[in-house]
């Protein structure tokens, strides 16, 4: 058995979720903060897998990660803490940026990456003229607002992206991804006051992928590209033909779908 966990957390403090060499980065990553802080709670070497790769200052509303000690452990003893409570004992352990917002017994077969079939995005951008206080660190404050019909020219180029195509235009540039082929369900533009919200979802998705499409639909709104510019960036399968990678602190990885309803408890 595995521990499955649905977290949230503020990803500005932080080099991404990936472990790495601590020297390599003044920040430390997701990963490490929390196999320590599990190590320290259950008094043993524990392992936290995660359900994907997040740039640094990437926040999320629903990751999910695996947790199962680290050496030789009964699989069906090792969690003494009842499944729905251990955020209750993590609590003194964690960051006050990260949280514990679900809990779920799985399978040993169970990986919270390869068993996922797709993921939400959801990316945020404000276009106010001041500075909200409240977004700094959480959105990416656009230049200037947006023209009249700007989020309408944002809905026609996000129409063009959903379905199954190669979506080398919106990787990032030295990815060494031999398939770019991805299938996005979903992708959808709505302005709440004076945010501007994008969700996507897919099967899987490119790095930058969305900050990419995030930037791209920013660019048809101010008319620096039309919406059919997406079509043909689509079509000629050249980063250089879409628009601008949108920085990190707008997106958040909002939930995963493993195809079946996660019987989530937080109690």
């Amino acid at each position: 058995m595995k521990l499955l966990l649905k977290l949230m957390f503020v990803g500005t403090a932080y080099s991404g979720w990936q472990a790495q060499d601590d020297s390599r980065s003044p920040k430390p990553s997701l990963q490490r903060t929390l196999t320590a802080a599990f190590s320290e709670c259950f008094g043993e070497p524990m392992r936290v897998t995660g359900c994907s790769r997040t740039d640094a200052g990437v926040h999320a509303l629903g990751y999910c990660a695996a947790v199962e000690p680290e050496g030789p452990h009964d699989p069906e003893r090792w969690l003494r803490i009842p499944v729905g409570r251990v955020h209750r004992a993590m609590a003194r352990h964690l960051p006050d940026d990260i949280a514990l917002a679900g809990e779920a017994s799985v399978p040993d077969s169970f990986h919270p990456r390869y068993s996922a079939v797709g993921k939400t995005y959801v990316y945020r951008m404000t276009d106010t003229v001041w500075r909200d206080p409240f977004e700094a660190g959480g959105a990416w404050r656009l230049p200037k607002p947006l023209p009249p019909d700007g989020v309408e020219r944002m809905k026609e180029a996000a129409a063009r992206i959903p379905g199954t195509r190669d979506f080398t235009a919106f990787m990032a540039a030295g990815s060494k991804i031999a398939d770019a082929r991805r299938t996005v369900t979903s992708l959808t533009v709505e302005r709440r006051e004076h945010v501007i919200l994008l969700t996507v979802s897919a099967d899987g998705f490119l790095y930058h992928m969305v900050r990419i499409i995030a930037g791209t639909l920013a660019d048809c709104g101010y008319g620096a590209m039309e919406p059919g510019d997406v079509s043909d960036a689509l079509e000629a399968r050249d980063r250089c033909a879409a628009g601008r990678t949108a920085p990190a602190c707008g997106l958040y990885l909002s939930s995963v779908d493993y195809g079946y309803p996660v019987p989530w408890l937080c109690l």
